[in-house]
């Protein structure tokens, strides 16, 4: 019975006008790749070269989400889903609220990313494909994890245990294991720009 009570409540502000305030518009940039491709790195170092443009962005990561709103999530496919469906839902929060939001999740599975486009309107989903070989990231393993991972303490890990599924028609590929970090943030300034996201000049 509930649910018949819950109404959608009109915002009194719309996102046009708070884009209008901040003097750019919003979207949900996606950093999808394996673990170790560097997503976190880059779209916080993506994160600083905005806001340096005066930008306002938020970065959404997925170690850090995990250690609360998704605490309750475990990793089977079901809670990998769930996960991704709890992020959109609250990236789209951000769009609506006129922020450039960066999410950094492996995020496998298509479907899951295709959900989340779907919550917001055409152009809004920006999927980044850090493409990376499973070969350097494993070399990287900043975390540790692909070791345990071959030694069985991790089940279902991307990568080795469990599939990753990558974008076939990313709006950008950003290939990591040629790129530097300021080359692949430089090429993301220049895709944003071209997109009218921001203002201003290509770099």
């Amino acid at each position: 019975m509930e649910g018949k009570t819950i109404v959608w409540h009109q915002a009194s502000v719309s996102k046009a006008e708070r884009q209008a305030l901040n003097g750019h518009k919003s979207c949900i940039l996606w950093f999808t790749g394996l673990s170790g491709s560097g997503k976190s790195t880059l779209a916080n170092a993506l994160a600083k070269a905005l806001h340096q443009r005066q930008v306002r962005t938020f970065v959404l990561d997925g170690d850090n989400i995990r250690h609360g709103l998704n605490k309750d999530l475990g990793f089977s496919p079901e809670d990998r889903t769930e996960n991704i469906r709890r992020i959109g839902e609250v990236a789209k929060l951000f769009v609506e609220a006129g922020i450039v939001t960066l999410t950094a999740f492996i995020s496998p599975f298509r479907a899951d990313r295709e959900q989340v486009r779907a919550m917001v309107e055409e152009g809004e989903f920006i999927e980044v494909y850090v493409k990376c070989d499973l070969q350097t990231c494993e070399q990287r393993d900043p975390k540790g994890l692909y070791r345990k991972a071959r030694a069985g303490q991790i089940p279902e890990f991307t990568g080795i245990s469990s599939p990753y599924e990558e974008p076939l028609q990313p709006e950008i590929t950003v290939d990591t294991s040629v790129l530097s970090v300021q080359e692949a943030v430089d090429l993301l300034l220049v895709e944003l720009l071209k997109r009218s996201v921001i203002p201003g000049q290509e770099v």
